[in-house]
């Protein structure tokens, strides 16, 4: 059949076929049929047949614009059936039409009950660069479907300096239902803030809704006055709900204000509140701060999330008893207590660690660092500089499996880090290293011969066929091992001779 054939052959199944045949000709006649065909269509647009209706839409989206097409899209938005309306909608996106009545529909489908329309219709207006119906975009930032709600919240964050959509979000920050509003509250602008004081401050206490409360304290937390302040500490005092109140902890934490020790002392106990309250005491210090703060950290029915935030507040203290409370909690069966524990540990290797504990921090470090592969980067850290920690990581090079410890155990024992005895003989460590299939650790080991050249000032034995190898990585998949290598050679011309000149004061190790 040929294509003349079948388009009148659509355009008779228009006319005379039943529902479904009418339905599959409209979508036919607009994948193969011409401009003149569009009039056809709209017709079909107008059936009593949702069916037909949905065809049309179908078949317009595939026959391209034309006069009229825009109208007739923009009705079939607003049809009583919601697949009539999905086409339609489907169809005008496809066609990106501009026009007003359009545009005006997408604002309609805002509201759709069915949410493919919904997300149709933010799709719809965040292409056109246009944010729709003001207050019902706002509105759905509390969206039951995550995919609405995500997607109109991002679109009213872009279009958030717009009159209208600025107003709806004060609106919504004082009166709208509680997603939208703890949404709406989250963004408010500041300079709005003092014209809803009064409102806010009733609802620190008065709202019903944990979010909506949480909300509000985040905002409060912004405004600069001691009237406010005053009234959060209050809001604390009376507060029952765990989460509220973690985020008043939080958000009050202030160097050496005592009114959070009462507070914060109370709320230890709750799993959920816990760690804020613990963070809250590190920030307050003092004797009585430490006291509770060393209490939770000998108490073994200390809940981890708290046990955690303890460790990092005494670390940040810095007391003479702190590494002794820290190093143990490094072997806690919860993640969390060893995350909270290394990184108080790293707080404190910021000031130095005291002579008498820096080898036991080593050891346990290094022992703990080949069994657990969390935060290596901060354990690196704790461990730079400390030359107790060397022999134990030249044996955690080949030891390990995890090509980050690996990578971080021979950047420690870079000599720009930390030296010993040890060092002048790690060069077969970084050579070794130089093949590893992990790119970080190749990078890592080039550096340090780099490093080992310079500091030490010696001349490899085997200077030309470490030469050769490093020459090899040129060809090197990653750009950052490529120019550790030729860092490397630079460093081999300055140091020893460039190929086939005599060296510049370098010597071979025992000449």
């Amino acid at each position: 059949m040929t294509m003349e054939h079948q388009v009148a052959f659509f355009l008779r199944e228009l006319e005379t076929g039943d529902t479904w045949r009418r339905a599959a000709a409209a979508k036919g006649l607009g994948k193969i049929g011409a401009a003149e065909h569009a009039a056809v269509l709209v017709r079909a647009a107008a059936d009593s047949a949702p069916e037909v209706r949905e065809g049309a839409a179908v078949g317009l989206g595939r026959l391209g614009v034309s006069p009229g097409m825009a109208e007739t899209l923009s009705t079939l938005m607003d049809d009583d059936d919601p697949w009539v309306r999905r086409k339609a909608s489907l169809a005008s996106m496809r066609l990106g039409l501009r026009d007003r009545e359009v545009v005006n529909a997408y604002g309609r489908l805002l509201g759709d009950p069915d949410y493919h329309l919904r997300v149709n219709a933010l799709e719809a207006l965040r292409e056109l660069g246009v944010p729709g119906d003001g207050p019902a975009l706002v509105r759905l930032m509390g969206d039951p479907i995550p995919g609405v709600r995500d997607r109109a919240h991002a679109m009213v964050l872009e279009f958030r300096e717009a009159p209208d959509i600025e107003a709806e979000v004060v609106r919504t920050a004082q009166w709208g239902e509680v997603d939208a509003r703890v949404r709406a509250l989250w963004m408010l602008p500041d300079r709005h803030v003092d014209r809803l004081l009064p409102s806010l401050l009733k609802d620190l206490t008065g709202a019903p809704s944990t979010e909506v409360r949480c909300a509000v304290v985040f905002r409060l937390a912004r405004v600069k006055r001691p009237e406010v302040r005053d009234a959060l500490f209050a809001a604390l005092e009376a507060e029952r709900d765990p989460k509220v109140a973690s985020h008043l902890l939080f958000l009050l934490q202030r160097p050496r204000d005592e009114r959070l020790l009462g507070p914060a002392s109370r709320w230890l106990s709750d799993e959920r509140a816990g760690p804020s309250a613990a963070a809250a005491l590190g920030a307050v210090g003092g004797k009585a701060a430490t006291r509770l703060l060393r209490a939770l950290l000998t108490d073994p029915t200390t809940a981890p999330g708290t046990l955690a935030a303890a460790a990092m507040a005494y670390g940040d203290t810095g007391r003479w008893d702190a590494v002794w409370l820290l190093l143990p909690l490094l072997d806690h069966a919860a993640r969390e207590v060893y995350e909270g524990a290394l990184r108080g540990l790293d707080a404190m290797a910021g000031t130095g660690f005291r002579p008498w504990e820096r080898a036991a921090v080593a050891r346990k470090l290094v022992a703990r660092l080949g069994v657990n592969t969390i935060l290596v980067g901060v354990a690196e850290r704790v461990l730079t500089g400390l030359a107790e920690a060397l022999p134990g990581l030249r044996e955690l090079v080949d030891r390990t499996t995890s090509p980050m410890v690996r990578a971080a155990a021979l950047s420690l024992l870079d000599p720009r880090n930390a030296t010993d005895a040890g060092t002048p003989h790690d060069l077969p460590l970084f050579v070794r290293h130089l093949d590893d299939e992990n790119m970080w650790v190749r990078k890592t080991a080039a550096e340090g011969i780099a490093h080992w050249v310079e500091e030490t000032g010696t001349l490899p034995t085997d200077g030309e066929r470490l030469r050769d190898r490093l020459t090899a990585l040129d060809s090197d998949p990653s750009d950052y091992v490529r120019e550790a290598a030729a860092q490397t050679l630079r460093a081999l011309d300055d140091r020893c001779g460039a190929p086939g000149g005599g060296p510049k004061g370098c010597h071979a190790p025992g000449t």
